[in-house]
């Protein structure tokens, strides 16, 4: 879907609680009655919260569902999107949002800047879209129910993302900067560069494949599998060193990444290194004299105190998180890939994992249980081509030109009167009415 940030100004501050309410709400009904919206926004009287709710649905922040049997709405990824560009908004991680630069299979990517002027990029997870079919008729993972819990899944698609990006920055891993997440979305640092995959040749192919296959091999020493080591997952960006500009590989998406100790650790770990090799001998005809690398040798000699896996599943991605994420994989992943794979499409596709035989409820957070919005396939126009940024000084504050990236500020009106009145003669010229 589309993310369209043009009614964020002219919610009120009710409206805010109200959509706040569903989300809360959302934790215990598919559908949240409208009585309980009522109760959690802890509005005085009704009719305010009625108002509040037909803004909100007719922005297409809640919605309601055809022949239910009550009266009640849920929350779309439309209202999730609001709730946490607001989150950031307050907390000062971004200030305005520009075109989108990339969409994914389950994700949409944004350019965006923080309240200083910095370049960075939001990261919009949006499981279920692609893949819907495949999962609604996979009764085990769905247990039955009529729908799936999408905003679930991508809030714990994001988390697992901020959290293993968080520590690899920190242990100089060449990833971007992970600045703050709050439910499916992630703030990132930005890195002008481009992905592997639209890279025709490289002056030396050898060195670039041996820095790869490095990579792969640090992060198992590490404790870590990226999973979806791939040409799409790869930026390369140009670094001028001693006067000569080098290439530098980045790596990027990191909701598939597992653990040296998952049942299927050799398979992924096998599978990265085949993508790689592959894709070189493919696009750039090199193919290297040795083989390998091997998981058993990029185990060897693994210090158990420097394991991240370990690490970040302390610091809040428990193994809990992992095993739905997880069951969300294993459903998805075949019937992806033979679906690419006839499409010809441009995207690496995931590969099954084994299903793990514990067989728990899931645990829902706030707003995230039971919550689904039927997906549609996207066909989105990419922005156009980004200018030439400079890589020399990220974290450096410089001037930006909002006409160059479409940034729109999130910043809301001071007076939330002469707001609510703004909307109120825009329905009248229109000839809306509630």
């Amino acid at each position: 879907m589309k993310l369209d940030i043009k009614a964020i100004r002219y919610l009120t501050s009710e409206d805010w609680r109200v959509l706040q309410a569903v989300e809360q709400g959302s934790k215990n009904h598919e559908l949240v009655p409208t009585p309980l919206i009522a109760h959690l926004s802890g509005a005085r009287g009704g009719s305010g919260v009625h108002k509040c709710i037909s803004a909100l649905a007719k922005v297409g922040l809640i919605a309601k569902v055809k022949n239910a049997k009550y009266d009640g709405y849920r929350l779309t990824y439309g209202g999730l999107d609001y709730l946490a560009l607001n989150t950031h908004r307050k907390a000062n991680s971004i200030y305005s949002l520009g075109n989108q630069i990339g969409v994914g299979k389950e994700s949409d990517i944004y350019i965006t800047a923080s309240p200083e002027g910095r370049r960075l990029v939001l990261k919009l997870h949006r499981l279920g879209r692609i893949s819907f079919r495949s999962v609604k008729n996979n009764r085990d993972y769905l247990r039955h129910r009529n729908t799936g819990s999408w905003m679930y899944l991508s809030r714990l698609a994001a988390q697992k993302e901020h959290a293993f990006m968080r520590v690899l920055h920190r242990e100089g891993f060449p990833v971007p900067e992970p600045v703050a997440w709050s439910r499916h979305t992630v703030v990132m640092e930005f890195i002008d560069s481009f992905p592997l995959r639209m890279i025709e040749s490289v002056p030396d192919p050898g060195k670039m494949y041996g820095e790869l296959m490095d990579m792969i091999v640090a992060l198992a020493k590490r404790g870590l599998i990226h999973g979806d080591f791939n040409e799409f997952n790869i930026l390369v960006k140009e670094e001028t060193v001693g006067g000569k500009v080098e290439l530098k590989p980045i790596l990027i998406d990191f909701p598939q990444t597992v653990s040296t100790n998952h049942a299927n650790a050799q398979f992924y770990f096998d599978r990265d290194v085949e993508c790689i090799r592959r894709f070189f001998e493919r696009r750039f005809k090199y193919t290297s004299n040795e083989r390998g690398p091997f998981f058993a040798d990029a185990l060897k000699g693994v210090n158990a105190e420097m394991r991240l896996d370990i690490e970040v599943e302390a610091s809040g991605f428990s193994k809990k998180m992992a095993k739905e994420l997880d069951r969300y994989v294993e459903v998805v992943g075949g019937d992806q890939a033979e679906a690419d794979a006839a499409d010809g499409a441009d995207e690496d596709a995931d590969e099954a994992e084994d299903l793990d035989d514990e067989e728990e409820e899931v645990e829902h957070e706030m707003g995230e249980e039971d919550v689904q919005e039927d997906p549609q396939v996207d066909d989105p126009k990419l922005a156009e081509q980004l200018g030439s940024l400079s890589v020399e000084d990220d974290l450096a504050v410089k001037p930006i030109n909002p006409a160059d990236y479409g940034l729109i500020p999130l910043d809301l009106p001071q007076d939330p009167d002469g707001v609510a009145e703004k909307v109120k003669t825009k329905k009248k010229a229109t000839g809306w009415a509630i």
